[in-house]
């Protein structure tokens, strides 16, 4: 492994690398699938060295019943599969199962400013007005997110335009470490924001982001949706009365169909331009049909896949078991060195 030289002054030359998480606190939807899975999967092919994080750690800084959290693990696990990650091409495992991710977490909490913390929105959002009996874990959460990427020393993170904020602050503890120890041993972690539907809304309303909490299951796709399931939520997906413009620009003041067209580019991997140069000038009684269609049958593979996958949960535990394995080999080498920056004696011989 070719990672930084931790002399102050010399110049970081990181192995490309990339690093993303998604929480095991709900089913996979298809926000989750165009969002992330389906954009892990290419960068697999390009043939980086990826990293794919179930992290649970984070589920339960809200509460989460053990049972139901174990199944949400293996089902995640599942879905990556299902939708193209190979566990021997990739690393998949799940957070708590590789220790570093806490320890470095620990020591990123000596690094972050209460301020820097303070301004984080997902607490804001989460927390609301009951601030004061929330966990201290949903607080900092922040500082093992960043221990997550930077136990890799990942170069690269997939995020959507929502999550830019979460790695700005990666980068402020990175740079704050390296500044204070006077090293260049955590790189600054860069964003991968691409594809046409980074960030799938809801299909009851075209501002909201698509999410496994919404109160209302129409409002979005779930992987584990059977096709008929599939096709009834599109057809009566929310709309206006307009047909389809026949330019991109015409979408700017329409987010249902905004939302809709992009859900189709993004299934067919094409842009929203070829979408409309097809439908353009149409009603959605004849477009949603054709991206219900569409969606069953890029999903429906996905959702038979997944559900073999459940039914054979010891194969899942194994799989996440050797990718813990292969996580910490990567992740124990830069926290033990990480300590020996800061100061810490290490005097037990390395596991």
């Amino acid at each position: 492994m070719s990672e930084a030289d931790n002399a102050p002054g010399s110049a970081p030359a990181f192995t490309p690398r990339v690093f993303s998480g998604i929480q095991p606190s709900g089913g996979l939807t298809l926000g989750n699938y165009l969002g992330a899975l389906k954009r892990f999967v290419e960068k697999q092919e390009e043939g980086i060295e990826s990293i794919y994080c179930i992290v649970d750690l984070h589920a339960i800084t809200v509460w989460q019943e053990p049972d139901k959290l174990r199944r949400a693990t293996r089902e995640m696990a599942a879905g990556f599969i299902a939708a193209g990650i190979d566990p021997e091409r990739s690393i998949l495992f799940n957070q708590s199962q590789v220790s570093a991710h806490a320890e470095l977490a620990w020591l990123f909490n000596c690094v972050v400013r209460m301020g820097w913390l303070s301004r984080m929105t997902q607490f804001k959002d989460k927390a609301g007005k009951n601030r004061e009996n929330a966990s201290a874990g949903l607080f900092v959460y922040p500082s093992l997110m960043a221990a997550d990427i930077l136990a890799y020393h990942a170069t690269h993170v997939p995020v959507g335009e929502d999550q830019k904020q979460h790695l700005e602050l990666t980068r402020e503890i990175a740079g704050k470490f390296n500044h204070d120890f006077g090293v260049d041993f955590f790189p600054l972690t860069e964003p991968l924001i691409e594809g046409t539907a980074t960030r799938v809304m809801s299909l009851r309303d075209g501002t909201k982001k698509m999410s496994k909490s919404d109160a209302s299951d129409m409002s979005r796709i779930n992987l584990t949706d059977d096709a008929d399931t599939i096709a009834q939520k599109f057809r009566k997906a929310r709309t206006d009365p307009e047909p389809l413009p026949e330019a991109v620009e015409g979408l700017a003041e329409r987010p249902e169909a905004r939302n809709l067209v992009n859900i189709y580019a993004a299934l067919a991997d094409c842009s929203t331009a070829d979408v409309l140069a097809q439908f353009g000038g149409q009603g959605f009684g004849v477009f949603k049909p054709a991206l219900a269609d569409l969606a069953v049958e890029k999903l429906s593979p996905i959702n038979a896949e997944m559900q073999r996958l459940m039914r054979d949960p010891d194969e899942i535990d194994r799989i996440l078991g050797r990718g813990a394995e292969r996580a910490d080999a990567i992740a124990r080498p830069i926290l033990e060195r990480c300590y020996e920056i800061m100061g810490m004696v290490r005097s037990r011989p390395p596991r």
